[in-house]
């Protein structure tokens, strides 16, 4: 199957203003089972600048200069995507300590993680939660996805175009929450019984009759044998290659696909637009 994927982020200035340099995170990552074909970046203004780089968590980021003033900015990339069949549960865990919830990493693995294993003070109605999820079994891929599906049948899935993830508590005492809120809430779930979990912004196809798609969120545990391994409580999934990732990170912030400041006074208002063929 081959995707075409068009992306448009507008931001429209009520006066002119400077921008100052910004950092762009939305070229597709390359998997096993999806094939980055081409990638093309278009920018209102030209910037002075554009540099492809790698970030520390190995993302690629464009990093953007400009002169000048302006009234708007419009990032659009168009990207061309080879998907091949995946069985996202092809793999074994090994060794054998990591067959049951809770585990210990090695301390190599400790170091490597470091980032992936910070979790925030969650209540403990929160933590009970995941732990009547382990109760019924304290098998690693049946907890995993026990707990995973269960977010998704408990918890309303609605949209907010704009804004952080929000605080764990907070998503799990309303009872719904965006992709973003799910997945990061179920992060610091999975952190809180020391298990690595991180961040995933990207895009999720799907073949419907009207589509209306928009960045997606969820995220990804490391499991020694399987390395890192997606779930989508959003869907109530194992990520598969209906999942398109774009970046990465322990930290929800270091995935925003769009992050910079401006000078100069006014408001902004954001449009986004995101289409998504199959050729």
């Amino acid at each position: 199957m081959r995707l075409k994927i068009i992306h448009e982020t507008k931001y429209n200035f009520s006066s002119e203003v400077y921008l100052e340099p910004h950092q762009l995170r939305l070229k597709p990552k390359s998997t096993s089972f999806c094939v980055l074909d081409s990638f093309d970046l278009e920018i209102h203004p030209n910037p002075m600048a554009t540099r492809e780089q790698i970030d520390p968590e190995n993302n690629t980021i464009h990093f953007v200069w400009f002169q000048n003033k302006t009234k708007e900015l419009i990032i659009r990339t168009n990207s061309l995507i080879t998907i091949s069949e995946y069985n996202p549960f092809t793999f074994i865990i090994f060794p054998s300590q990591y067959l049951q919830v809770p585990f210990n990493y090695t301390e190599e693995l400790k170091t490597a993680l470091f980032a992936s294993l910070r979790n925030m003070d969650i209540d403990q109605s929160l933590k009970d939660y995941s732990s009547s999820v382990l109760e019924k079994s304290n098998n690693t891929i049946d907890f995993l996805t026990n707990l995973t599906q269960q977010i998704h049948n408990d918890f309303e899935l609605c949209y907010r175009h704009e804004g952080y993830p929000f605080d764990p508590n907070k998503t799990f005492n309303l009872k719904k929450g965006s992709c973003r809120d799910l997945a990061w809430m179920q992060i610091h779930l999975f952190r809180n019984l020391g298990i690595a979990a991180r961040f995933v912004s990207g895009y999720y196809y799907i073949k419907v009759d009207k589509p209306k798609y928009e960045l997606h969120a969820w995220g990804e545990l490391f499991i020694p044998g399987a390395g890192w391994v997606g779930f989508d409580p959003s869907y109530g999934v194992v990520t598969g290659n209906a999942h398109i990732a774009l970046v990465s990170s322990s930290h929800f912030d270091q995935t925003m696909p769009v992050t910079g400041t401006i000078r100069g006074g006014g408001n902004s208002i954001l449009n986004t637009t995101l289409y998504i063929n199959e050729l």
